[in-house]
């Protein structure tokens, strides 16, 4: 077995076993009902452990891909944006219990739109902004109403 297939079956295995440690951990969350906090966890851990068998299966069947002569010149990495998002991430962490998660959930998106549209296009201001409020919005309605989960509100103490 070459190396390339014994890398892919390395990473099928290391996924499989990732779901279903993750799966274990889940199952000790307390239940409240059919839906509530613990839903979320028991999706990501199955869909792990689906990924992870199906890396598995193909692996079996993994060639080395050829490399292609013609092929395009790797883009460099965009660094400053990478460090942007993790300084946003870390400022939406710091501001969410104080200020609110509708608020500084529609300011993360809408400041994290502007640092992805790449330089050479316009941003679009007005489309970001409505759809950072929407989705702000309809994310804390559907936890708070629909899985009756508390997000921080912070002043707005809906």
């Amino acid at each position: 077995m070459d190396t390339y297939k014994k890398k892919e079956l390395a990473v099928g295995a290391v996924m499989l076993c990732a779901g279903l440690f993750y799966l274990v951990l889940t199952i000790n969350l307390p239940r409240k009902g059919s839906i509530d906090a613990s839903t979320v966890p028991y999706v990501l851990a199955f869909g792990l452990c689906l990924l992870g068998l199906l890396q598995l299966l193909s692996a079996r069947k993994a060639t080395r891909p050829e490399a292609e002569p013609d092929a395009a010149p790797k883009t460099p990495a965009d660094y400053p944006t990478v460090l942007k998002t993790l300084a946003l991430i870390a400022a939406y962490i710091g501001l969410l219990e104080p200020v609110g998660f509708p608020i500084v959930t529609a300011l993360y998106l809408y400041v994290q739109f502007i640092v992805l549209t790449p330089s050479e296009q316009k941003a679009n201001h007005l489309t970001y902004a409505l759809i950072a409020v929407i989705a702000s919005v309809a994310i804390f309605f559907t936890f708070r109403h629909g899985f009756d989960l508390m997000l921080p509100a912070g002043f707005l103490d809906l």
